[in-house]
């Protein structure tokens, strides 16, 4: 039996703010996805959280990621092989939904400032970012993705000329990084 496809943050941010439950979710998506409750994702080594916000790891969602209010959910097959700042940006990006709401820049945005302050996202990395987005063409919701990386490539370099934010200088190809291509619980 194949999982039914869920709609993303986009339809369900703009049409209210309820949006399936987890439980709810979870039910629909299938067997195989995972909760990994807040505090307990790692991303190639590096812990993150959004909140107090569980992800669910489906690997059967139609996107890199997405958002439902009160939980994010990365897709498991699509970010594995992406470098670590596109895994942490994608995953930035969904939880930004949590704060901004459904606007895409606004949470392209959240990413960037988050990357920049928690010292993960450097020039590389947003290279690496620019060089992800840029091949999206964009939709009713999310601009062109050219469009998208000039909007955060500007504004990383407004953080940056600002001091905003740790540095982020460890370059995510250091020798002492922990493995690539990594998602885990704990």
């Amino acid at each position: 039996m194949q999982p039914t496809r869920l709609a993303a943050q986009e339809h369900t941010f703009l049409q209210s703010s309820a949006g399936p439950t987890i439980d709810d979710y979870v039910n629909q998506a299938g067997p195989d996805v995972k909760i990994v409750p807040h505090g307990a994702l790692k991303i190639d080594g590096r812990m993150v959280n959004c909140g107090k916000r569980p992800t669910v790891l489906n690997s059967n969602f139609d996107s890199w990621g997405g958002a439902f209010p009160g939980f994010v959910i990365l897709n498991t097959k699509k970010i594995n092989g992406l470098s670590t700042a596109v895994k942490l940006y994608v995953y930035s990006h969904e939880c930004g939904h949590q704060f901004v709401g459904p606007d895409e820049t606004k949470a392209d945005l959240f990413a960037i400032r988050r990357g920049v302050k928690w010292g993960w996202l450097d020039a590389v990395g947003m290279e690496d970012i620019c060089a992800f987005i840029s091949t999206l063409k964009g939709d009713s919701v999310h601009p062109p993705g050219p469009e998208r990386c000039e909007t955060m490539r500007k504004y990383y370099t407004k953080l940056i000329e600002s001091g905003t934010g740790q540095s982020a200088s460890a370059s995510p190809r250091s020798g002492s990084e922990p493995k690539a291509n990594t998602l885990a619980p704990q």
